[in-house]
């Protein structure tokens, strides 16, 4: 698996196919794989004639981990993420994150608005302003002896998701401490590149999808049918919504 280097992190990424790049960003406490390849977002982006890109955040998958909440700051895993461009020599790329990913994205996008050709912003609305989505106490469950032990259940779902991922608990309890930075009001309207918000009508993480695209220039919002916050992120609806908005925008 190849890796680039950001910060003097090695961190992994993967890509398939050619044509325009699109830059996948996942969630928390998940990989590349888990978010990207094996809900077939590779296959389809590749398939309607995309470069897709995804790498695995600091702290998380095959790339370097990180024990001190502060190494986990947004701005900080943006940066990791242009990185990744710089390191492709791909001036501008469509970027797509989920949860997190999509904080990341936002984040992105702000800071770096030449490299981002347009934004998809899956299981993140109006909680990109106001509250972080993910609770604190999730930390708490991942620290736990055992899974035996967490009875907190968005605590236990995720405890149980890293055991079964094999992934670093304490790389990812640090990074959910660290990662849990807002954006102002002011600073998404400063958005300018189109933008899909698209969150699961039963998700109770994301925050209102409209309320965010409202104050982008150029948002747009998309229900993802009866889907809450972890199974919406490979759904059919959000896959074709995602390619009809990449085929529209500029």
């Amino acid at each position: 698996m190849p890796t680039f280097s950001s910060d003097g992190l090695d961190l992994s990424y993967v890509e398939e196919g050619t044509g325009d790049p699109v830059l996948l960003i996942h969630g928390f406490g998940s990989t590349k794989e888990v978010n990207w390849v094996n809900t077939s977002w590779f296959k389809t982006l590749t398939g309607a004639g995309y470069r897709a890109i995804a790498f695995d955040h600091r702290g998380h998958g095959a790339s370097a981990k990180l024990y001190a909440p502060q190494d986990y700051h947004t701005r900080l895993m943006a940066k990791d993420a242009l990185r990744l461009l710089e390191h492709l020599g791909i001036p501008r790329a469509d970027v797509i994150g989920y949860s997190m990913g999509a904080r990341v994205g936002a984040t992105m996008t702000m800071l770096y608005p030449e490299h981002v050709r347009s934004l998809i912003m899956g299981g993140l609305g109006y909680h990109l302003i106001d509250g972080v989505g993910l609770p604190q106490s999730i930390a708490d469950a991942l620290e736990a002896p055992s899974l035996d032990d967490v009875t907190d259940p968005m605590g236990r779902m995720f405890r149980a998701f890293g055991d079964a991922n094999k992934a670093d608990l304490r790389a990812l309890a640090a990074c959910i401490r660290g990662s849990r930075q807002t954006l102002e009001r002011d600073e998404v309207a400063s958005i300018r590149q189109p933008v899909l918000v698209a969150v699961g009508t039963r998700d109770a993480i994301a925050g209102d999808a409209r309320k965010l695209a409202e104050l982008l220039p150029n948002g747009e919002a998309l229900d993802i049918p009866n889907r809450d916050h972890n199974p919406a992120v490979g759904d059919k609806v959000f896959k074709q919504a995602a390619l009809e908005f990449l085929a529209r925008r500029p």
